[in-house]
């Protein structure tokens, strides 16, 4: 089975949120801070690290910004 352009763009995006998610839980376990705290400042820093990934903040291979 071959993936296509818009398939592997959307796995990436997804694999990309399932890291965000893990480094937030771990932040919450490893640091032992409220669930709730790691999950404001995962809020907090998700948006900053996608800014700085130039070809992250697009998403142009899926969704309504699809050529």
């Amino acid at each position: 089975m071959k993936l296509t352009a818009k398939h592997k763009a959307v796995i990436k995006s997804y694999l990309r949120a399932v890291a965000a998610s893990a480094i937030t839980t771990a932040l919450a376990i490893v640091v032992d801070i409220h669930p709730a705290y790691a999950t404001l400042l995962g809020a907090l820093v998700a948006p900053i690290v996608k800014a700085i990934d130039p070809k992250s903040g697009s998403e142009v291979g899926y969704g309504l910004s699809e050529k």
